[in-house]
């Protein structure tokens, strides 16, 4: 997602500068050509040269400084721009933007600029509920510029509340989303992750080594593309996608429930969950001696959620997931002619750097047509967005069809 963007990180005088600090390093690490703009007051905070450091690139602080890029810096850069993100953003720089004033690097440039913009606000609690800041945020975003709200929490002057720039993974998640396409806007999605637990007995249950973490990716870049997401996850300690509605569910049983409640709203289902396939036969309650599991245990397949979705599937478009070890074409192949999906993302599990528990994947990508679309090692949030390429281009064509 940032690999080749050119992004304008505007830095203005808060104590969370300090923040930006490792953003700046997280993009540039990841591929973005980041130019990082700066207030007078951000100065001094954190120095330009630390910037000019993590960014491997010139930073901007004052207007009247000789051009280094083009006969006017600030166009340039306006120009060249694929996101401008000002994080923090202080209630003073709020305000400038606002109302058109573009006195400093950050507020010139932003305002000759035409590409997407986030800005994050970062301030005491009070500064940021009075109602002059809350009235220039919503002409911000009825301006078309999307608000980051910070977080609550310890702010510089010692108070809670809220007030706090948000971390450094939030930050880049929401820059992720300003820079996705929006092929998916207007749609609803219904997306299944992580892993389901089988209950033996009170304490014991069977499940797999699934974290949810291709689910949860599936999720956020279907929100950065303009969906109404749903995420049914099974068990997972990974924090719930901002702008998403989660619904947690346990076991196989529960997690078929609560995709089929949702399945008549949804254009396109994208089940990435493991579902655990077996469960024991009996259900006990309490705790099994362990005396009675040296009797071994009997089991009964789980229901298959897929195949059942797909059954009934109409319009939708309808994705399946299938943990495989070997040739992934051939093993996909027979997954897809089984389950009747429209498309089936065969992902390799067979190796520790990917697949159950990494943030890599590997996978390659088959539809009825015997169509393959092979995905190297990469980032879960990049296979996310490859699966959502394919989902968009079948919603199109249906929607094509159906006019």
């Amino acid at each position: 997602m940032f690999e080749g963007k050119t992004i304008l990180y505007g830095v203005t005088g808060g104590i969370s500068c300090y923040k930006a600090v490792d953003v700046v390093s997280k993009l540039h690490q990841a591929g973005a050509a980041v130019y990082v703009l700066m207030t007078p007051a951000a100065t001094r905070f954190v120095t330009p040269l630390t910037f000019e450091a993590v960014s491997g690139r010139p930073a901007f602080w004052d207007l009247f400084a000789p051009a280094r890029l083009g006969p006017v810096d600030h166009i340039w850069l306006a120009d060249h721009a694929d996101a401008f993100v000002v994080a923090p953003a202080t209630a003073n720089c709020l305000a400038k933007v606002a109302n058109g004033l573009a006195d400093d690097f950050v507020t010139a440039t932003l305002l000759a600029c035409r590409a997407p913009c986030l800005m994050a606000p970062a301030m005491d609690a009070d500064m940021y509920a009075n109602p002059v800041t809350q009235g220039n945020l919503a002409r911000l975003q009825a301006l078309g510029v999307t608000i980051l709200e910070p977080d609550e929490g310890r702010l510089a002057s010692g108070r809670i509340g809220q007030g706090r720039l948000p971390s450094t993974e939030t930050i880049l998640d929401a820059i992720r989303g300003l820079l996705a396409p929006k092929d998916l806007r207007g749609r609803t999605v219904l997306v299944t992750g992580g892993p389901t637990r089988e209950p033996i007995d009170a304490v014991r249950f069977i499940a797999n080594p699934s974290s949810g973490k291709m689910g949860f990716a599936l999720a956020r870049a279907a929100r950065d593309r303009g969906a109404r997401v749903t995420l049914v996850t099974g068990p997972s300690v990974l924090p719930e996608p901002r702008g998403v509605e989660v619904a947690r569910v346990t076991t196989a049983a529960e997690m078929r429930s609560a995709v089929l409640e949702r399945l008549a709203e949804a254009d396109a289902v994208v089940m990435a969950a493991a579902v655990t396939d077996f469960r024991p036969r009996r259900q006990v309650t309490g705790k099994l001696a362990k005396e009675s599991l040296d009797l071994g245990l009997e089991l009964e397949l789980t229901p298959d959620i897929l195949a059942e979705v797909a059954r009934v599937k109409g319009d939708r478009v309808v994705v399946g997931f299938a943990g495989e070890i070997g040739d992934l074409v051939a093993r996909g192949q027979r997954e897809l002619a089984a389950k009747g999906t429209d498309l089936v993302v065969a992902n390799d599990v067979g190796q520790p750097d990917r697949g159950f528990g990494a943030d890599n994947n590997a996978a390659v990508i088959l539809d009825g047509s015997g169509v393959v679309a092979e995905v190297p090692l990469t980032s879960k949030d990049n296979l996310a967005h490859a699966v959502w390429d394919h989902v968009a281009r079948l919603l199109q064509e249906r929607g094509k069809r159906g006019a």
